[in-house]
This record gives structure tokens, sequence and C-alpha cells, in this order.
């Protein structure tokens, strides 16, 4: 029978699975607990001295001996100075180590979002995803610059203190340990609830940020139409679950805070009360009850910051799940570690039985099977939602299939290395997405190491070294955030030769003309017959213009393939393609006329 696993264990299970995901956190922890202790250690000294001055410094006459209080107020002094030096250097080496385990834990879940199949993108918004590798880790990196010296410091201060107070008065100790007795269960009931909360408020910022993300890419739209305030009223509510989460969790830190204040001053008047009542009778000296004091009070700090250390504590682990959740979402696009190469030029392609689904949808494609000739052009057509994008991914390898295979070259898609596999394909989306840097810049994401020659050269082989030219920068002109700068029909031209520049076997054109500005329509038709040559063509077709000049149609419907062959063919066949067109073809003339 499985025990069920509590709040406090889940925490401690996070913990041990944040210190192995994180190398640079565990590199010298050690050190670092040892470094704390010894300032935990010199906190301890100061009170040691103050009741040394008192009882050995001050006699009963009133006289004093200047050599020995002098000595123990330097000693005092040097104890501060030496504490204060090394908490600084234990706070660096914690900040140091902290940084290093924010970029690894960064680094390892921006390179797990990028291994992920295209269902788990489709499952989670961006925002979300861009939550886990910025947020959320800075969570982390709060904790382990302060949180990782807070622990260490705090539980050596408080035993050591204990400890300490025994020596002076066991009984003393009793009453400061009874005072601060209740503390334990409050603490544990709200170090429940407060987990439990900051749970909620990691997930309401990761909601969040994803509705400002969509509100801000999608600007253009609402504005358009006119409904901002329908985004407006979204991103209220939104912020509005933010905000009452917060509140939520913040009660709990400012209860466990108060509470920590409350027994410590508790604990402090009940230690002096009884020491005054009963110290003489214990055979305490007031140098001794002087030093009590000093170490209840050096308690208290502790105490009360622990409401600080566990809030940030809770806060981080609240944010090391989220983040461990991702990192833990199973990669399903396995790269073999010895892969199959495959000689460079056109791709031959072949689907058996390919199906597949995302995450929690029904079958998207189901039992697809076709040829795809070496050097052939060929046109995917049917109706929005029918699978036509979803094959186009599988092919780039985006996503692997729950059913079937997808060879290129007659060797399974998986098998192939990942450098055999971009040599032999690439994918220009529908959106043509640039990135904010140059027209140069982008180009070159295509090929590593490319050249500024090389982008030269493929714009010049697709015909498009004059649209260059009339760029105000040229090839350094700057496209802006998303290629903003650029009009469409421009990010287009810009990615085909991107694509060029690549020279794949198989090139997977994603309705790549179906929002193309008349301006550079002609210059884009015409780098994509150059583009062409030499090279399989897959064109997810919008126009069916596409189809007809294409070597070979893929009629898709609801995710099955049911109709294949040349456009002339499938005209005669008048079926399901053959409709499709002729009522293309009437739309077309009823445009023009």
């Amino acid at each position: 029978m499985t025990t069920p696993e509590t709040p406090a264990s889940g925490a401690l299970s996070v913990l041990r699975r944040a210190l192995a995901q994180s190398p640079e956190l565990r590199r010298g922890l050690l050190a670092s607990v040892l470094m704390a202790a010894v300032v935990a250690v010199g906190k301890l000294v100061v009170p040691v001295l103050v009741q040394q001055i008192l009882d050995q410094g001050i006699q009963n006459d009133g006289s004093w001996r200047p050599r020995f209080v002098f000595g123990a107020g330097t000693l005092a002094l040097l104890v501060t100075v030496a504490t204060y030096l090394m908490g600084r250097a234990t706070y660096s080496r914690l900040v140091r180590s902290a940084e290093d385990t924010l970029f690894g834990l960064r680094v390892a879940a921006f390179d797990h979002v990028h291994r992920l199949s295209v269902a788990d993108h489709n499952d989670s918004k961006r925002g979300v995803l861009v939550s886990r590798v910025t947020s959320d880790i800075e969570t982390i990196a709060r904790f382990a610059q302060y949180g990782g010296v807070a622990w260490p410091l705090n539980v050596v201060l408080i035993i050591g203190v204990l400890m300490m107070m025994t020596v002076y008065s066991w009984q003393l100790t009793l009453v400061a340990i009874v005072a601060y007795l209740p503390v334990i269960p409050i603490l544990r009931a709200l170090q429940k609830r407060q987990l439990a909360a900051y749970e909620v408020f990691r997930t309401r910022v990761g909601e969040t940020i994803s509705e400002f993300s969509e509100a801000i890419m999608g600007a253009a739209v609402l504005r358009a139409y006119g409904v901002t305030g329908r985004a407006r009223r979204r991103l209220r509510a939104a912020v509005g679950a933010q905000y009452k989460a917060d509140l939520g969790a913040v009660k709990y830190f400012s209860l466990v805070f108060s509470v920590g204040d409350l027994f410590g001053g508790l604990a402090l008047a009940a230690v002096l009360g009884v020491g005054v009542w009963q110290g003489p009778a214990w055979g305490l000296e007031v140098g001794e009850l002087i030093a009590v004091l000093f170490l209840v009070n050096l308690l208290q700090m502790p105490v009360s910051e622990l409401g600080e250390i566990l809030d940030t504590t809770q806060t981080a682990i609240a944010g090391w799940r989220k983040v461990l959740d991702l990192i833990d979402t199973p990669v399903e696009i396995i790269e073999p570690d010895d892969g199959t190469e495959i000689a460079p030029g056109p791709v031959m392609v072949e689907a058996v039985g390919v199906g597949f689904s995302y995450r929690t949808g029904p079958p998207v494609l189901t039992a697809v099977d076709t040829v795809i000739p070496a050097g052939a052009n060929v046109a995917i057509v049917g109706e929005t939602g029918s699978g036509k994008t979803t094959l186009a991914k599988l092919l780039a390898r985006l996503a692997d299939p729950l059913d079937g295979s997808i060879r290129f070259q007659g060797v399974d898609l998986r098998e192939l290395s990942p450098e055999a596999r971009h040599r032999a394909v690439r994918m220009v989306p529908q959106d043509g997405f640039l990135f904010a840097t140059t027209v140069a810049e982008n180009v070159r994401f295509g090929r590593d190491g490319a050249t500024r020659a090389d982008v030269e050269r493929a714009f010049a082989m697709l015909g498009l070294d004059w649209w260059v030219a009339r760029l105000p920068g040229g090839l350094d002109t700057e496209v802006g955030e998303r290629g903003e700068n650029l009009s469409v029909g421009e990010r287009q031209l810009v990615a085909l030769a991107r694509a060029q520049l690549a020279d794949p076997g198989l090139l997977i054109l994603d309705e790549a003309t179906s929002a193309v500005d008349p301006e550079t329509e002609r210059a884009l038709a015409d780098a994509l017959v150059r583009l062409a040559e030499g090279r399989t063509m897959v064109s997810i077709a919008h126009r069916l213009s596409t189809a007809e000049v294409a070597d070979l149609v893929l009629v898709f419907d609801r995710g099955r393939l049911i109709e294949q062959g040349s456009h002339d063919s499938l005209l005669a066949l008048g079926g399901v393609y053959a409709s499709m067109f002729a009522s293309w073809i009437g739309n077309t003339r009823h445009s023009a006329a």
C-alpha cells in the first residue's frame, strides 16, 4: 500500500530532485554550510564574552580589571568583524552558486522545450512555457541566494544557543523551550497551507503571462475588430486571479512572521521573570543571567526569520515543482545514438500507415499511405483541419507518428541522424517567422557557419538580389520584432532565402503563399520555381493553382488520404478534388468579375 505524499514529504522530494537536477547547487554545498556554521558560532561568542566581562571583569567591591575588560572587549570586536567578513564571503559564495544554478536550469528547461513534440506545444500555452523558464526559475534563484545561507546558519544558531543556555542554566533553557514549543505545530499547520497557496500562485502567474503574451501578439487583430474591451476583461480576470492567489500566499507569510515575533517576546519575558525570581536560588550570577537573555534574544532572530525563510522556500519549491514537471515531460522524439546517413539530393518520401493525434484530441491522421518520388512537386489539399499541416510537421519530425512510419530514401525518419535529417528537410511555415535582427542574420539561420557571401548567393540564386538592393540597409536592414518592418510577402522572401541557403533535399511549404501582398507575389512565384529545382517539394496548397502544376496531388479529408494522383487524373476521377477545383474556379471567376 502506497503512503500518500504529505506536503512536507512532497517538499523534501522536490528538494531532493532539485539538488539532483542542479549539480551547480550541490557543488561546494558542504563548504558553504561549514562557513555558515562558523558564522553562527561567531554570533555565540559575543554573549559569552559579555558574561565574562560582567562576572570576571567587575569585582564585587565595584572595582574592575581594565586589562581583562579591554582584552575581552577587543576579542568581541575582532570576533564580530570576523563573523561579518565570513558571513559576507558565505553569501557571495552562495550568490555565485545561485547564478550558476539559474543558468543551468534555464538552459535545461529551454533545451527541453525545444525537444518536445508539437503535441506538447499544442497543449501548453506559450506564456506558461515562458513562465517556466523565467519567473519560476527566478524564485529558485532568490531561495538559493537567501535561503541557502539562512537555513544552515539559523539551524546551527538555534542548536548552539540552546546548548550555550544549557551550560549557563538548564532550568532557564527549559523555560525558553516551553515558551517556544507552540511554534512547532503552528508553523507546521501554516507550512502545509502556505505550500498549497504558492502552488496556486505559481499557476496563476503562468496563466497571466500567457494572457498578456496572447494580447500583445494579437494587438492588431483586437484593435481591428474593436474587441480590446474583451481582451482587457480577460487580462483583468487573470490579473485578479493572480492577485487573490498572491494575497492568499502572503497571508500565511504574515502569520508565520508574526508567530516568530510573538513567541520570541514571550520567551524573553518568561526567561527574564523566572531568572530574576529564581536565579539566585539556582546559583545564577548577574552576568550569566544577562548572557542567557542575550542568547534568548539571539534565538529570537532565527525564529522570527523562520517566516521569511519558509516563505522563500515555499515559493522556490512551488517554482521548482513547475520546472521539474516541465523537465519530466517525456521527450517523444528520441534521436538515435548512431543514426543512419543518406546521400544528399532529392528525397524519396514514403508514408506507411501513418496515424497521429494530439494529447487529448481525436485522431488527426489515420492510416496515411503514399509514396512521393524524389524530385517530385507535390501539393497537399483539403479543408481546414483535414490534417495537412500535421503531416507536414511529421515530415519535418516536429513529432513522430503514433502509428506507422515515415521514410526518407527507405530509411525510417526515426533512424536518421539529426545531422542527416537537418540536411535532408526544411520547412517554411505559413507565417515566415523572422527574428529581431538583420535580413542577413535571419537567412544565416538556415545553415550554421554560413558566410555573408553564402547569404548573397542564396538571394542571387532565387533571383532576389534586386529586392535586397532596394532595402534601405541591404542585407543589414533590421527586420524588427517578428519581421514587422517588412511586409508579409517580404518576410516570405527572406524565409525562402533561408531555405535556399540550407539546400535541403526535401522542402516543405506550409501555405507559404497564402497571404502574400500583390507587390511581391510575382517575385515570390519566380523564387519558388527556382527553389524547387533539384529537390523534392511538398506544398500545403491554399490556392489550387499550386495543385494545377504539381506532379502529385494528395487530397485529405478528416485525417484520411482519400485521393492521390495528378491534377488531370483527379479531375477525370470526378471525386472530392474535382468538386473542390470546380468550386475554386467558380469563386475565382466570380471574384474576377
